[in-house]
């Protein structure tokens, strides 16, 4: 038996997982509301929905592409959205951030496809509708996935637009498939630095402990405030969804992909080949962003000097051969979200060429 499936197990077997969340019946699970309590102005969510947000309503039609990986048959969600206004004949591939899933761009896919783009939105597997698997986690293997997707819509080539790890594999993906790659823009991507220099490598098994831990709503919502400048109320999305599949009985298995996908930003760095990249790259870089990979096991000094994103986007810039930087101030981790309207006119824009 593997490692992971024990561990799975022990999570499964432990009287301490009856502590992961709050009790709930079969008959509240299906007739309560899901904010049935407020902690001061913000909701406390009871109900839970499915580790493959099963429950929790998607903003276009979802769609499964059955895959093998590492010999597990696993099915990869996707949203495909035609162009409402005049269609242009290309099509725009959004990659999601490790702490999102696809339907976090529905704004950015709205406006490119009213722009006349087909838009293409996986959820990778291991995130969003996608299936869980305890594999071995890489950016080679969710690019090739992406690129099987692409072929199974019959898109030959494409732009890219990532956000947070979504960048490291959109660089992967731009690496590995620069034929089908036309033009790639980056929202605050981390993988800027190399995060094995400042913060200490830690065990699948610590990782997937620290995952199990993370149920306290007010904690949860601490941390998505924590990307932005300014809360706003359509953000609390991302935060219901993180709360309500802690409330799932298959959270384990959602914690184990988490802390392997950890794994794969940790010990799989882009940065050192950006140099490669060959397709026109637009970084939009939110100024007050300090995201960084694993931040919170760094020594306290170390951490002062991880996430300075006025810094990685300048130098990122440098590095790549032909890049375009776009600096926002007063703005976070989410340019997509926190300056929308400026973030969609800079796609467009630099999509035309």
């Amino acid at each position: 038996m593997s490692s992971r499936r024990s561990l799975l197990l022990a999570a499964a077997a432990s009287p301490a997982a009856s502590l992961l969340a709050p009790a709930v019946t079969a008959s509240a699970a299906t007739s309560a509301s899901p904010t049935q309590g407020r902690t001061g102005d913000d909701p406390v969510y009871t109900e839970p929905i499915g580790i493959g947000l099963e429950g929790f309503p998607s903003p276009f039609p979802f769609s499964f592409l059955r895959l093998v990986v590492q010999g597990e048959i696993v099915n990869m969600a996707y949203m495909d959205v035609a162009p409402s206004g005049r269609a242009n004949g290309q099509t725009v591939t959004l990659l999601h951030g490790k702490n999102f899933d696809g339907g976090a761009w529905a704004p950015t896919a709205r406006a490119l496809a009213k722009a006349g783009y087909r838009v293409v939105i996986p959820d990778q597997i291991g995130f969003g509708r996608s299936s869980k698997p305890a594999v071995d986690y890489g950016f080679a293997m969710l690019a090739d996935n992406t690129a099987a997707l692409l072929d199974h819509l019959g898109v030959d080539r494409t732009h890219l637009v990532a956000h947070s790890m979504g960048g490291m594999l959109a660089t992967r993906f731009a690496l590995r498939h620069p034929r089908r790659t036309l033009r790639v823009a980056l929202a605050n991507p981390v993988g800027l630095e190399d995060y094995r220099e400042l913060v200490p490598e830690h065990t699948t098994e610590k990782l997937f402990a620290d995952e199990l831990g993370k149920t306290d709503q007010a904690a949860l919502r601490a941390f998505y405030r924590g990307y932005v400048v300014r809360w706003r109320p359509e953000y609390e999305r991302n935060v219901e969804i993180r709360c309500r599949v802690t409330l799932s009985a298959e959270y384990p298995r959602w914690a184990m992909a988490a802390a392997l996908t950890y794994q794969t930003a940790y010990h799989q760095p882009v940065v050192h080949e950006f140099g490669r990249l060959r397709a026109p790259v637009l970084l939009v870089i939110g100024q007050e962003d300090r995201t960084a990979i694993g931040k919170e096991y760094a020594t306290p000094a170390d951490r002062d000097k991880l996430g300075n994103y006025p810094v990685l986007g300048k130098r990122t810039a440098e590095a790549i051969p032909d890049a375009r930087l776009v600096e926002l101030p007063g703005v976070g981790h989410n340019p997509q979200m926190e300056a929308a309207g400026r973030f969609q006119r800079e796609l467009t824009r630099f999509f035309a060429g």
